[in-house]
């Protein structure tokens, strides 16, 4: 029976989340039982492209993202694969109906990566859609479990979430994307002379994005609403120790949250939503 198959590839998208980010499986774990499985499926087809472009020096890039791309229609056409990680993400794109268009636009964002080393602001906005507030609309397609009001409702919300937690990473990561990559997401910013300004600039946009993104979260379904706010504050500690630090510093180290912090997030989380004090 193909059942076990399909139970397998989803614990491979499990195993990927677990081994790739310790803050995306808390996430992940504080969230109702039945979207764990969907959500380690969205994770792992996303982790693996974004692999592709980030860390596979050596090989062809280009050619590898082709055939991922054309793998992962295929899969969805076809309705299986023998790869495992487009196997499960098939299965959630049809049982919850995620549009094409997100996986087109995620994917297009994950091209530009190759090709593409400075931004202008429309090249920017349209990276950020695609390789982060899509992500989060493939979640909330899960959340809304086909509740198309709820969806509509809550989808401004689902992008500025993303939208701040992709900003968040260009801010840590300022180091590897130009020092290692030459890459340079921020438009109009020149790396090679970062100023307290061009840091206060950028920070003021992600405070607005958290700022939007807080509503949305308060809407969400019951069963979503702690692990997606376990994320939320997980990210915006991220950010405010990012903004304690000078510009000179988060240009040269990688700035982190402790596992031990983020235990305490998972717990203050734990007993705000049990005591309803969200």
């Amino acid at each position: 029976m193909i059942s076990l198959y399909n139970t397998t590839t989803f614990e491979c998208s499990k195993l990927i989340t677990e081994h790739y980010s310790t803050s995306f499986t808390l996430g992940i774990k504080t969230l109702d039982k039945r979207f764990h499985m969907p959500v380690y499926a969205i994770y792992g087809f996303v982790r693996y492209a974004d692999e592709i472009v980030d860390t596979f020096e050596g090989f062809d890039k280009k050619a590898l993202l082709k055939k991922y791309r054309e793998d992962t229609f295929k899969a969805i056409d076809e309705g299986i694969s023998l790869n495992p990680v487009l196997h499960a993400f098939q299965i959630i794109v049809k049982q919850y109906k995620i549009d094409k268009e997100l996986i087109e636009a995620f994917l297009n964002s994950m091209e530009m990566d190759l090709y593409l080393t400075d931004y202008n602001e429309v090249g920017y906005k349209d990276y950020i859609y695609g390789s982060a507030e899509v992500v989060g609309l493939m979640c909330l397609k899960v959340f809304c479990e086909g509740d198309a009001d709820t969806y509509e409702r809550l989808k401004d919300g689902a992008r500025s979430l993303g939208s701040a937690f992709q900003k968040v990473n260009f801010l840590r990561d300022i180091k590897a994307d130009y020092q290692e990559r030459g890459r340079t997401y921020f438009p109009d910013v020149d790396f090679a002379n970062f100023t307290k300004e061009d840091k206060q600039l950028i920070e003021r946009d992600i405070q607005a994005d958290f700022d939007a993104a807080y509503i949305g979260i308060t809407g969400l379904p019951k069963g979503a609403k702690a692990g997606v706010y376990l994320a939320y504050k997980y990210y915006l500690r991220l950010f405010e120790k990012i903004k304690g630090c000078p510009a000179s510093k988060i240009q040269n180290e990688r700035i982190r949250v402790p596992d031990f912090q983020k235990i305490t997030l998972l717990a203050k989380t734990y007993f705000q939503f049990r005591l309803n004090v969200f």
